[in-house]
């Protein structure tokens, strides 16, 4: 592997419900640091899986032991200047957006360092598992530079307050203080964090895949809603629902299972 330029790799596991895209960023000696190559291939690869409707879920993590994604690459920001900046930054967005508008959910499996970009793709992401070795960061304005892009999903996340202290003090933060906060969903022993990734994946496959796309596109459209609105859109989102016999075929299923756990 060429470890300057690094690769993402994607893993389609067969289910007897659907398919699950596992997507590594895979360039471990940079903390798999995002170059704009890189992340011209991470979007264009997350963006090839959301056509593909037999899509499930998508798992996203970096290669390795130390990083998560460790941030944007350093040697390749510092060559930039204002022309070029603008091109840089749209290609983390770019990436964030990708994992947002995919249509099914993604989970972010965090292991080790999620700095800078590696925190915003995270932020972009449904779910975040993350070990007990995982740190988290916005570091930025050590570098001279604000967070920008994604970062503004992280007062929604942690509040303001929380949000400051990570973009205007260039902290740092334990996987047990990013639970707490509300940054990640769930924290686990490394040793523990695939069986975790695995529980919420099953936990998905159970759940009805129009009805999961749905409810995706209908949190994306609450995001940007006043309330009375965003409950309208759900109710439109309902009745979409009810155009496919998914619904109808689930609830018999329940109703069959609860009858004959009543026989038993």
């Amino acid at each position: 592997m060429d470890d300057k330029a690094g690769r993402v790799q994607v893993c389609l596991e067969t289910r007897s419900r659907g398919l699950v895209a596992f997507v590594t960023i895979d360039r471990q000696g940079k903390l798999n640091a995002l170059t704009a190559a890189l992340m011209d291939r991470l979007r264009a690869e997350i963006e090839k899986l959301g056509r593909n409707d037999e899509l499930r879920a998508l798992v996203l993590t970096g290669a390795g032991e130390r990083a998560f994604i460790g941030g944007a690459d350093i040697s390749e920001m510092a060559e930039l200047d204002a022309s070029s900046a603008r091109a840089f930054i749209m290609r983390v967005h770019g990436c964030c957006a990708a994992l947002r508008d995919l249509p099914v959910p993604v989970i972010a499996r965090i292991h080790g360092y999620a700095f800078g970009a590696g925190l915003e793709i995270a932020a972009a992401c449904d779910l975040r598992l993350a070990s007990h070795a995982a740190t988290f960061g916005m570091p930025e304005v050590r570098l001279g530079i604000p967070s920008v892009v994604e970062a503004a999903l992280l007062p929604t996340l942690i509040g303001w307050g929380r949000a400051r202290r990570l973009l205007l003090l260039g902290e740092t933060c334990s996987a047990a203080e990013a639970e707490r906060w509300g940054l990640v969903e769930r924290v686990v022993p490394r040793q523990a964090l695939d069986e975790a990734v695995q529980e919420w994946l099953s936990f998905l496959m159970e759940c009805g895949p129009r009805a999961i796309r749905l409810q995706k596109r209908l949190i994306r459209q609450w995001e940007s809603l006043p309330l009375n609105e965003a409950i309208a859109a759900g109710v439109d989102c309902f009745i979409e629902a009810w155009r496919a016999a998914e619904p109808r075929l689930a609830m018999q299923s329940f109703l069959a299972e609860r009858a004959r756990r009543r026989q038993i």
